[in-house]
């Protein structure tokens, strides 16, 4: 039924939670599994060397995720983009065919749009194909 997973990640909280779910459907349905981290571009503002979009930052990030689900016997390919997250997240799921995504309800924060607007939302409302939002 799910025969490619795609699971964005970050550094949030969210993230970690949700990949306990991400292991179970991947082993259930034994899917393949894509890791996915988005790299937005500094804001002019944004201090030089920020640690959450060094690119050693998102490396280590996603080995972490990659050796946390190879302890449950899962293989996972990473892929590592730059750009806006909700857009990059659905353009990737399209362009590996994802069945499903699955990620965090919140993520690391809200687009630059506003606060009622957060990249959990604009995802749903792109997605090439089911999401599902662990909370």
């Amino acid at each position: 039924m799910f025969k490619t997973v795609l699971f964005p990640i970050d550094q949030s909280r969210e993230a970690r939670e949700a990949a306990d779910l991400v292991t179970k459907v991947v082993q259930q349905f034994t899917s393949r599994l894509v890791l996915l981290s988005v790299v937005e571009e500094p804001a002019p503002e944004a201090p030089a060397g920020d640690p959450m979009v060094s690119p050693e930052a998102v490396a280590k990030l996603l080995e972490n995720a990659q050796a946390l689900f190879s302890q449950q016997g899962i293989t996972a390919e990473v892929i590592e983009r730059q750009g806006k997250p909700a857009f990059t997240i659905c353009d990737v799921a399209d362009e590996i065919g994802a069945d499903l995504i699955i990620m965090g309800c919140r993520g690391l924060g809200l687009t630059e749009e506003g606060s009622t607007d957060s990249v959990t939302n604009r995802v749903i409302n792109l997605s090439p194909c089911p999401v599902l939002i662990v909370p």
